[in-house]
């Protein structure tokens, strides 16, 4: 089994490297913040254009996939970037509509792979949604199923300013389709996420440390600097083969358990870059902000760390090793 990224897919990294630095990301997330969708839906377009989506959209419904290594190597240069959206969601939406009735499917899935609808998903037994007010497409789990809902409630504030929650409207059709994969790939898609905004903070924790001066040395000289940054290296270390292992396997359990190690890993990394910025570490306008406040909500997305680490643990008496 591999858990390396071969050629291809670390080219198709760096190509998404390149598109969301020229971006100039942080901008579009502070716009995204403020409910100004025009610079985020552009960057959107991009990243359709670049396959992302279409990924998790079978070649019936003119997408790729589904491809859930590629995927998760899309997802951990997005949350690199902190490129702000329903990501998560748009994917999930599409494999929850991949198992629908065909002529659903055909109506509603090659707009998610284009790029041209985003789409949201309200978890089972939750209250809102995620970027409701952007989203073209809003989803409710249900029983059996989903529901297509008519529209949203006012925006309401979320621990990640760029995560917008709103409550969905009430009524729409019913959909019968099949829901437990449609898990397994956002919590998939949310730990391959994690990974790539903790890698985000401990980079620029370590840029930072090597800047910032006292008694007259580098902070990132100190011993315990050092030790705080090995701790946050490696755990995102162990973390990545989980997270490109599990996507091979695509079993429940496995993907619970990356989620679990990408997840604490960035919310580790996340304090870790807190406490070594200082004071100015908790300004909303310094950048770090961005990274931040995502691995904190994406921790509890999609299944928190106890639920994960139950499923991991109902799992292991049905391996065979």
């Amino acid at each position: 089994m591999r858990f390396l990224p071969d050629a291809e897919q670390r080219a198709f990294a760096a190509s998404l490297d390149a598109l969301l630095t020229a971006a100039g990301t942080p901008a579009v997330v502070r716009d995204w913040s403020r409910g100004d969708h025009a610079s985020g839906r552009a960057l959107w377009s991009r990243v359709a254009e670049a396959g992302v989506f279409a990924l998790a959209v079978p070649e019936a419904y003119e997408g790729l996939g589904p491809h859930p290594v590629e995927l998760a190597v899309a997802f951990v240069e997005l949350g690199r970037h902190a490129v702000p959206g329903p990501l998560v969601e748009t994917v999930t939406a599409a494999v929850l509509l991949s198992g629908a009735d065909p002529g659903i499917a055909k109506r509603l899935l090659p707009s998610l792979a284009s790029g041209g609808t985003m789409a949201t998903v309200a978890p089972e037994g939750a209250s809102y949604a995620l970027d409701g007010d952007a989203a073209g497409l809003r989803l409710s789990w249900v029983p059996g199923g989903i529901r297509l809902s008519p529209g949203h409630g006012p925006v309401r504030p979320s621990l990640d300013p760029a995560r917008r929650l709103t409550p969905l409207a009430p009524g729409g059709d019913v959909v019968d389709t099949t829901t437990e994969q449609a898990l397994v790939w956002a919590r998939l898609a949310t730990a391959a996420q994690a990974l790539g905004v903790g890698l985000a903070l401990l980079g620029r924790t370590v840029a930072y440390v090597k800047q910032r001066s006292q008694f007259g040395v580098p902070v990132g000289s100190f011993q315990a600097v050092r030790h705080r940054l090995a701790d946050a290296k490696i755990a995102l270390e162990f973390a990545r083969p989980l997270v490109f292992g599990a996507a091979l396997t695509m079993r429940p359990a496995d993907v619970a358990a990356a989620k679990v190690a990408a997840c604490e890993a960035a919310y580790g990394t996340a304090r870790t870059a807190l406490q070594l910025h200082g004071a100015i570490g908790y300004t909303a306008e310094y950048d770090l902000s961005l990274w931040l406040t995502k691995a904190r909500a994406l921790r509890t997305a999609w299944g928190g760390p106890q639920e994960c680490r139950a499923l991991v643990v109902s799992a292991a008496g049905d391996r065979r090793w």
